[in-house]
């Protein structure tokens, strides 16, 4: 039992596990980010997306950043990005991957929409 708690305070330190279940911290902001592909880019920008996971997954601050892709359709993706500051999110705006798929990004989609939101209950 003891080793079963030390290893879910290890994993609450390492950010796994922190926004699954409860409140999250007060200036945390929820970014959501649905992204439309260009006819025949789909590959492309799954790609890209996916190039992002884990590099932002090791950004401070960041504590969720998942991609999912639509059961409607293979061209609509969705990102859920969870940061402890919206500052933070800014930072992560100036890092070399985010700069890379920035720069990449209008030749792959066709719409963008994103909203912050703050967590309430």
């Amino acid at each position: 039992m003891a080793k079963r708690k030390r290893r879910k305070a290890a994993s609450r330190r390492r950010g796994g596990g922190v926004v699954k279940t409860g409140k999250l911290p007060k200036a945390a902001v929820t970014l959501i980010v649905i992204l439309r592909a260009r006819e025949g880019q789909e590959i492309l920008l799954e790609a890209e997306l996916r190039a992002l996971i884990t590099p932002t997954r090791k950004e401070e601050g960041c504590l969720r950043y998942d991609l999912h892709r639509s059961l409607e359709g293979p061209a609509a993706f969705l990102l859920h990005e969870v940061w402890e500051t919206r500052e933070q999110h800014t930072r992560h705006t100036k890092t070399p991957h985010f700069l890379r798929w920035n720069a990449r990004k209008d030749a792959l989609i066709v719409a963008r929409d994103a909203a912050f939101w703050t967590q309430i209950g």
